[in-house]
C-alpha cells in the first residue's frame, strides 16, 4: 500500500474505448482510483453501479472516478453496456499499475494462497499526491441496506479533504 502524502505512481492505460488515459490528464483535479478484481462479478458490479449512481456527487466535488482491473477493454465495454455504467474503466492486463499501487499481491481464500487483485481505493489530490487510501475494501452487501457503503466513506473523506 502506498503511503499517504506521497506522489501517486504515474500511469497510462487504455479505457473501455481503447483510448489512452494517463493520471496526468487529471492534473488539478481530484481522482478516485479504485482497483477491482473482475468485470461482471457480484461485488465488482455492486461497486461500479454504486460509483455510477454517485457520479454527480463526485463531479460536484471536482473528482473523476477511474476503475482499474486486469480485464480487457472489450470486457469493460460489455460490462458498461450490461449495467449502464457511466464511469471510466481502465485495463491493466500486465498488472503493472496494480503492482505500483500495491493492489496486486498475495491473497488467501479458504486456506489457499494465490496472487490476485486486492480491492483498493485511492483518493489522489489535485497536486498528484495520495490523499487517502483503503485496501481490502468491503463492498456493501445488498441484503444489509443499513450497512455503510464504501462509496459513501470515500465521498465523506473527499469532502473532509476539501475543507
Amino acid at each position: 500500500m502506498i503511503d499517504i502524502n506521497t506522489k501517486a505512481p504515474e500511469f497510462t492505460l487504455d479505457n473501455q474505448g481503447d483510448q489512452s488515459v494517463s493520471l496526468n490528464d487529471f492534473n488539478g483535479q481530484w481522482v478516485v482510483l479504485y482497483f477491482y478484481p473482475k468485470d461482471n462479478t457480484s461485488g465488482c458490479t455492486t461497486e461500479a453501479c454504486d460509483f455510477t449512481a454517485a457520479m454527480d456527487d463526485y463531479s460536484s466535488l471536482n473528482a473523476m472516478i477511474l476503475g482499474v482491473s486486469p480485464d480487457s477493454t472489450a470486457s469493460h465495454r460489455k460490462f458498461i453496456a450490461k449495467h449502464q455504467l457511466g464511469i471510466t474503466l481502465l485495463s491493466d492486463p500486465d498488472k503493472n499499475v496494480m503492482k505500483a499501487y500495491g493492489a496486486w499481491g498475495l491473497k488467501k481464500n479458504y486456506g489457499k494462497e494465490y496472487e490476485g487483485v486486492i480491492r483498493s481505493t485511492f483518493i489522489i489530490a489535485p497536486d498528484g499526491t495520495i490523499a487517502a487510501a483503503w485496501d481490502k475494501v468491503k463492498v456493501r452487501v445488498k441484503r444489509k441496506s443499513d450497512e455503510t457503503r464504501h462509496i459513501d466513506i470515500v465521498k465523506t473523506k473527499l469532502q473532509e479533504l476539501q475543507t
